[in-house]
């Protein structure tokens, strides 16, 4: 299976239509056909179902095309970063940062480092830990912001000083914005609404001393900015941590700690033995300066 092929069949898939994909690959419609027949007898699957209005993919067709794009994106940053080493200092580099109050740190290693290396631009993923890790161990992803409890066995890794304060997202006409922290058995009795990440999930049931099954649980969520609109729309309290920007993006929440006060921090990681583009070396290289600075 060629690079090339791959491309074919993402092309393919994205227009959903093999005469439009064969004329922006500049191939005959012919020659796409055959390749598309010939991944799926290679393969053994059938990844795409023919139709008057067009190509349909099938399951083993969605689960390959994420893999395809995977690798095809894997491969184009490779050769950026064989190119990047023949210049100056330029090229790309790859963040994914949750949502934590270390994104401020962050924010300013970018502007620092940019100051000294306007060629190098950076690409920012605002997801899950657990889809961040997942990208680093592919190597789509350079450096990862990731917040703590988190396996940074494969990762060398800087741990920032800021910390995350624990606490309960409520809409200001709750009747807990009466208070000035809140806890377990103030909040119990109220639908929460809890992070979908287990051992986050594992740690906030702790504190509050009770099972799932004895509490509401509208929602679970992966990302707060959405479950800051449910809270919004009255759903339920969301726990998150005041770090997050979507604490202060509608002025209808409030945020209200946690008593006996909880702390996280958060951690900068990249992975081990791995040789980087010099853009992204120079730039791990500023954050062990942080590293000096903080310890």
């Amino acid at each position: 299976m060629e690079l090339r092929t791959l491309r074919y069949f993402l092309a393919a898939a994205q227009e959903e239509n093999i005469t439009k994909a064969a004329d922006i690959l500049h191939v005959t419609q012919p020659t796409l056909s055959r390749q598309m027949m010939d991944l799926e007898r290679e393969l053994g699957v059938t990844l795409m179902l023919r139709g008057k209005n067009g190509l349909t993919l099938t399951d083993d067709g969605i689960f390959f095309r994420q893999r395809a794009q995977e690798i095809v994106e894997l491969a184009d940053r490779l050769e950026k970063s064989f190119v990047e080493r023949q210049n100056n200092i330029s090229g790309m580099v790859v963040i994914g940062a949750s949502e934590t109050v270390g994104s401020q740190t962050l924010a300013r290693l970018i502007k620092e480092f940019s100051r000294k290396y306007p060629a190098v631009q950076f690409t920012l993923y605002n997801e899950t830990v657990d889809n961040i890790k997942d990208r680093l161990d592919k190597g789509l992803v350079d450096i990862g912001l990731l917040l703590e409890p988190v396996d940074v066995t494969k990762f060398d890794y800087v741990r920032l000083s800021q910390q995350d304060i624990w606490g309960l997202l409520v809409r200001d006409d709750h009747p807990l914005t009466e208070k000035e922290s809140l806890t377990a058995d103030d909040v119990a009795s109220y639908p929460l609404i809890l992070p979908l990440r287990d051992n986050i999930r594992v740690e906030i049931l702790h504190w509050l001393g009770r099972d799932e099954k004895e509490l509401t649980i509208p929602l679970f969520y992966t990302l707060l900015s959405n479950a800051a609109l449910m809270v919004a729309e009255g759903l339920g309290c969301a726990f998150c941590m005041d770090g997050a920007l979507a604490i202060r993006s509608d002025p209808r929440l409030r945020f209200i700690p946690l008593e006996p006060r909880r702390v996280t921090h958060s951690v900068l990681v990249w992975k081990k033995n791995k040789i980087f583009s010099p853009a992204t070396s120079l730039f791990i290289q500023e954050i062990n300066l942080l590293r000096a600075i903080i310890e």
